[in-house]
């Protein structure tokens, strides 16, 4: 780019050809104000406040659409300037109510900010204040009318700087206002929802709508609440844009730079993402579990590349439980050059992940393939090997130790008959069913709990031969903490509900179960201290028959107590919130064995956070970020798409219910190409607001 020099203020100043004077003056940091410029947008001069005198030049140009030259002289000041800047302020401030609340907190006021910088008082004002309601009938959009100034920022942004060619220059009753053709809604009108006029908007005019900025809660995350709302932070904008691409394998490896373990998200992830999406508040959220499981059906492995591998440090860690939480953090250990062993008492890896969470959702070649890749990435795993003392580990030269072994052991009720014959707990019910050994099982089942588990507890019973399936539950449906599609497909299965119980004993014949004693509750909720406080109605005592009950109301660590560490509440260890260090120098805990029982992605947060730990203690940087896909500066330009707002969500195909009781094999079969490009289209990209630059205000500026 050819540099050239212009005088600006009596200052010499070089600048690259092509630039305007005022993009000159404030790189060399002079203030000239401004309004409707904007770095991120084509130039216009509609304010007026930017204009300048230049030497030899009879008017005064504005200077963000007049070109640098060799030698020009410029003057950002001169009594002329000043007279045309106060005039045009006054005919903006003359339509602008005086008091401006409007503005979220993380935004200042550029024309407030003008307003003191040209000395502007609103007491000489001839005010003219539209008397237009605000509209707030749009999802995520709030457009305030009285605070527009008509800069044309935001119809820029939308058409030139997005493409989606939704706001306009409008007339009504012969004033010039902002809006969509024949005052459609946002939605109607094919708004992408990007937020790029709210980025641009000088006064708070269009803004978002209350509630999003919250108290503790960073503007990225508010913004962008799918990638904050992840346990392990995966970029999902990222992620989905590489989908929109058919980029399949570097979508996978925005997801790997993160999680160990995409395909088993994939298919079993809670999906905490898909809950904060903001295109929920237009009709539903993105399928983003089901695009990671389809990508990751999609990868060529091309990631390895650029997997990094520290070389050996000579240090050894000792990880006790192969779950999600303490395979990730051998897997990260292992490629920070420690030497890593991992330690299960089962014959498989994968901890619940192998053995808790039933095959029709979880097939276990998708739990080995990916275990597969903790071993490349150099794990030791020794299965059938129970660990019961760190002191042991110690004495076999490990320089630090892990303790991952997650909440295996299920809890009854504490409530009589619970030790008759054919009462079952949950977490042994299902390792049992998972490691292939037979489980007496009757016809008609009782399983009691309202969670998820319950319904892979009852739907396992369903798949075993139990001709009745009943589910039993504390909470009111409404409020089953068990995630929708579990419910939807348990009842689908034949899993009669009964929802709103109370269980008072389990009734038994000669030392067998026959059913459980029930009554029905009108209110259930938890006090502060997390006690339950449940009224029942008087005289409702009724039985549900059963031959086999199966508690599925909670699971705990099993056995903490022999590591000689110190023990809190639910049979958990307690850890420095920070280090995930136990009492004991050297011995670390994460995953559900510090939580309860909690979500896949959690534990994997879990691993991560504890492999930064330990690498430091051992004296490395805690350094575990890798980038696995290609880093590029998405694209600003989206384009328009019709019915944007009312594109329904992809629903993966099923089996038929007939067809899955039969057998353990996969339920959901997931996306074709066709539906995984299509719920990928529904993304807003709302990461893309980030990118649009922020002016500097005049008081950034160095004063002369």
């Amino acid at each position: 780019m050819e540099k050239i020099t212009v005088n600006i203020d009596g200052q010499e100043v070089e600048t690259t050809k092509g630039k305007s004077v005022l993009q000159a003056a404030l790189d060399a940091g002079i203030y000239v104000p401004h309004l409707c410029y904007h770095p991120d947008l084509p130039s216009i001069g509609a304010c007026r406040l930017c204009v300048v005198e230049i030497e030899g030049c009879e008017d005064t140009p504005t200077s963000c659409t007049t070109p640098v030259e060799s030698g020009m002289v410029v003057k950002t000041k001169t009594p002329k300037v000043d007279q045309i800047r106060r005039l045009a302020m006054e005919l903006m401030m003359a339509s602008h109510p005086s008091e401006c609340t409007g503005c979220p907190k993380y935004m200042k006021c550029e024309l407030q900010s003008l307003v003191q910088y040209l000395g502007i008082s609103a007491d000489r004002l001839r005010k003219r204040l539209r008397e237009v309601p605000m509209n707030s009938s749009n999802p995520l959009i709030l457009h305030d009318f009285t605070r527009c100034i008509r800069c044309g920022r935001c119809v820029r942004a939308c058409r030139e700087l997005r493409g989606a060619e939704v706001l306009n220059y409008q007339k009504h009753n012969g004033e010039l206002h902002i809006g969509t053709d024949e005052d459609r809604s946002l939605a109607d009108a094919g708004c992408r929802f990007c937020g790029a006029c709210i980025e641009v908007c000088p006064t708070g005019a269009l803004r978002d709508q209350e509630g999003i900025f919250k108290e503790g809660v960073s503007r990225e995350a508010a913004l962008v609440p799918c990638r904050s709302a992840c346990p392990a932070n995966v970029d999902i904008p990222r992620f989905i844009r590489y989908m929109r691409e058919k980029n399949y394998p570097a979508a996978t490896a925005v997801v790997r730079e993160k999680v160990p373990f995409p395909l088993i998200l994939g298919n079993i992830c809670n999906h905490n993402c898909e809950s904060a999406c903001r295109r929920s508040e237009l009709n539903e959220s993105v399928s983003v579990c089901r695009l990671k499981r389809f990508a990751a059906e999609n990868d060529d492995q091309e990631w390895k590349k650029n997997s990094k591998q520290i070389a050996e440090t000579g240090k050894r860690v000792a990880v006790i439980g192969s779950g999600p939480a303490g395979l990730t953090a051998a897997y990260y250990l292992a490629k920070q050059g420690h030497g890593v062993t991992v330690f299960e008492a089962l014959p498989y890896a994968g901890g619940q992940c192998r053995v808790g969470i039933p095959e029709y959702r979880l097939p276990r070649d998708i739990v080995e393939a990916e275990v597969k890749e903790i071993v490349n990435a150099g794990v030791e795993i020794k299965t059938n090997t129970r660990v019961d003392s760190v002191d042991d580990l110690f004495a076999e030269g490990y320089n630090a130790i892990l303790v991952a072994i997650g909440t295996h052991q299920g809890v009854m009720l504490p409530i009589p008959g619970a030790d008759l014959e054919g009462v079952l707990v949950n977490a042994a019910f299902l390792r049992e069913v998972s490691l292939g050994n037979k489980v007496a099982i009757g016809n008609r089942v009782v399983v009691i709990g309202g969670g998820n588990v319950a319904f892979d507890c009852a739907r396992v019973a369903r798949r075993l031969g139990a001709t009745e399936v009943h589910l039993a539950c504390l909470e009111s449906k409404e409020k089953m903490p068990a995630s929708q599609e579990e419910i939807e497909q348990g009842q689908e299965e034949g899993i009669i509900l009964h929802p709103s119980q109370s269980f008072v004993k389990i009734v038994g014949d000669q030392g067998h179960v026959a059913g459980v004693e029930c009554l029905d509750v009108e209110s259930f909720e938890f006090d502060v201290d997390r006690r339950a406080q449940i009224k029942v109605t008087e005289g409702s005592e009724h039985i549900l028959a059963a031959d086999t009950v199966i508690f599925a109301v909670g699971q705990r660590p099993e056995n903490v107590e022999q590591f000689g560490l110190t023990i809190g509440r639910g049979n958990t260890l307690q850890v420095d919130p920070n280090t995930l260090a136990t009492s004991r120098e050297g011995v670390f805990a994460a995953g559900d064995v510090v939580t309860g029982t909690d979500s896949v992605i959690a534990a994997i947060a879990a691993g991560r956070k504890v492999a930064i730990a330990i690498d430091k203690f051992l004296g490395g940087d805690g350094n575990i970020v890798e980038q696995l896909a290609p880093v590029e500066k998405p694209a600003a330009w989206i384009g328009r798409q019709e019915n944007f707002a009312c594109q329904a969500r992809c629903e993966g195909s099923c089996a038929a219910a007939e067809e899955r009781i039969n057998s353990f094999s996969q339920v959901d079969h997931g996306y074709q190409e066709t539906a995984a490009l299509k719920e990928a289209e529904r993304c807003s990209q709302c990461d893309l607001r980030l990118n649009i630059a922020v002016p500097k205000f005049w008081s950034e500026f160095p004063r002369k």
